[in-house]
């Protein structure tokens, strides 16, 4: 009997031992084959840019092709999901965005983000600006509030679609100030760039790279950027916050894989991933965008993460926000 034990707790500890020594064999190989980069956004849009930007970077320093595969549908569910049921080798990595956190409250998922997914890094965060058509009576945003409050409900608020950061935004400036704006959903920020335009809704909150082109040929006014501090692609241009402390919103980007990916790994990516952001030419490309580096360790990008996850659920439940 004693021997037999033996025997077991020697089998137990050499399958214990297999798969670490497994793990430290294929992080130092790593990548050996083509990585899947999953993104839950149509081609061409400022995210896939971005995804691609840094796709390349990485298999110019690694050696192997980051294949983007854009997996659209269901606010980027249907990407984060299919990362969630892929093996934990490294060779399925997920665009990780704002909208991630969003959706952990929105919707009912056959998923937990923050269990299912290990964030890797950060990629960048982009400032939402507050524009308004240049015929709208107010230039800044007390000018704005106290419209408004003067005239409940008869102001339209458009947005890429329910739930999307242009809507939470707008959702958090409406919690935060006590305007009563009624929200108009659109299928994209485009078409409610085009309508704002047209004056056929008054006010939106959309991500900057999409927009700034509007604001500097005078096509839309910008009253003020949402971020905690001032974007350097409109220097001139205050915060919300100036107005409404403690009010910042953004929508940000960065890497996760599935849970349980070797610690080596995940460190190997974290390390190049934090290198591009400090390379000159990625810098430039990304302020382009309108983005911001955002280098983070795995434990910061997490932490970020789960505060953002809180911060809008509360936001989302202020509102009654309900999906589509």
């Amino acid at each position: 009997m004693i021997l037999a034990r033996r025997h077991l707790f020697r089998l137990v500890a050499g399958a214990a031992a297999l798969p670490a020594v497994s793990r430290g064999a294929i992080a130092q190989a790593y990548p050996s084959r083509p990585v899947r980069f999953v993104m839950g956004f149509p081609p061409g849009g400022g995210a896939d840019i971005t995804g691609r930007l840094l796709g390349q970077w990485l298999a110019d320093r690694l050696g192997q092709p980051f294949v983007i595969e854009n997996r659209t549908g269901a606010g980027s569910n249907i990407a984060v999901e299919a990362v969630v049921r892929a093996p934990a080798d490294g060779y399925t990595i997920l665009y990780v965005n704002a909208t991630n956190a969003i959706n952990a409250t929105l919707y009912r998922l056959n998923f937990d983000f923050i269990r299912d997914i290990a964030l890797v890094a950060g990629i960048g965060r982009t400032t939402l600006v507050m524009l308004v058509n240049p015929s709208f009576p107010a230039s800044t945003v007390p000018e704005f509030i106290a419209y408004a409050k003067a005239n409940p409900g008869r102001i339209n608020m458009a947005s890429g679609g329910i739930g999307f950061p242009s809507h939470v935004a707008g959702e958090l400036f409406k919690m935060m100030t006590g305007v009563d704006l009624i929200h108009v959903p659109y299928r994209g920020g485009a078409p409610a760039l085009i309508d704002l335009i047209a004056g056929q809704v008054q006010v939106i909150f959309p991500d900057l790279s999409g927009s700034i082109q509007y604001v500097r040929s005078g096509k839309l006014r910008a009253l003020a950027v949402t971020t905690a501090t001032r974007a350097p692609a409109l220097p001139d241009t205050p915060t919300v916050g100036e107005f409404v402390p403690g009010y910042e919103a953004s929508t940000w980007s960065g890497v996760g894989m599935p849970r349980n990916t070797p610690a080596e790994i995940v460190a190997t990516l974290n390390r190049e991933i934090n290198a591009a952001l400090a390379d000159p030419g990625i810098r430039a490309r990304l302020a382009e965008l309108s983005t911001e580096p955002m280098p983070l360790s795995p434990p910061e990008f997490a932490r970020l993460f789960a505060d953002e996850t809180e911060k809008w659920a509360k936001v989302i439940k202020f509102a009654g926000i309900k999906p589509e």
